[in-house]
């Protein structure tokens, strides 16, 4: 999960976006002005800033040119203007991504999936889980050396497990992360997991990688050596 600092004055706002993010599993600071959220960002670095364009001692615009003046960091802004003008000049100031109010905490969650993939992709090294190498920077998949032929949805699928080693991801976060449909149907992790396990030589009944725990979710583990238990990832 992410460390992510939330620049915002609203109170009520503020502490449901602490909340939300937090129960995610996010580590989150707060900034109730625009100097202070700077001086956040210098000293913690945190991996995303989420700023609220209307902050009362600053100009939005003119602090993400500050932010951006000291850091690369991703910024999405939160704000309440439906102006596309506002918004051009919001990106060309230098932020990644913006989010509209009114908001759902899963929309605020895909927009920082997103941009912190886009962020990572470059330094990415491939990910191994048992005999399985996963390289985001090529979007290329093997199995014991061999390539596996994955569909896009199947590589991002596989991806956003092995992103999050041995931990149990809810279908709701999948769907919120690969399709960016946080209320989209099960049904479609189903099918595409089943896809998945074929290529990966496995079954439900008998997984090797892809461990669902009913009711929960499914969670990407290397297979089993000896009776231990499965290997974490790497």
């Amino acid at each position: 999960m992410s460390s992510l600092l939330v620049i915002e004055d609203d109170h009520s706002l503020r502490a449901a976006l602490e909340r939300g993010l937090g129960d995610r599993g996010h580590v989150v600071h707060t900034a109730e002005t625009g100097m202070s959220g700077l001086q956040q960002v210098l000293g913690q670095r945190p991996d995303v800033v989420l700023l609220d364009l209307g902050l009362p001692d600053v100009d939005g615009l003119t602090l993400i040119g500050m932010i951006r003046a000291a850091s690369a960091l991703p910024i999405i802004v939160i704000t309440a203007t439906r102006d596309d003008p506002t918004m051009i000049r919001v990106l060309d100031a230098g932020a990644d991504d913006y989010v509209m109010k009114p908001f759902t905490l899963d929309h605020v969650l895909a927009r920082i999936r997103a941009v912190v993939r886009r962020t990572r992709r470059v330094e990415a090294e491939p990910i191994r889980v048992g005999d399985l190498m996963i390289d985001e920077s090529t979007r290329q998949a093997s199995l014991s050396g061999e390539p596996l032929t994955l569909a896009r949805r199947e590589f991002d699928l596989l991806l956003a497990l092995a992103q999050r080693p041995g931990v149990v991801v809810s279908k709701r976060d999948l769907l919120a992360d690969v399709w960016e449909q946080p209320d989209g149907s099960e049904r479609t992790i189903d099918v595409h997991l089943s896809w998945l396990r074929h290529k990966l030589g496995e079954t439900a009944a008998e997984p090797r990688y892809l461990h669902s725990v009913r009711g929960v979710g499914v969670r990407l583990v290397g297979p089993r050596r000896d009776g231990l238990e499965p290997e974490p990832c790497a």
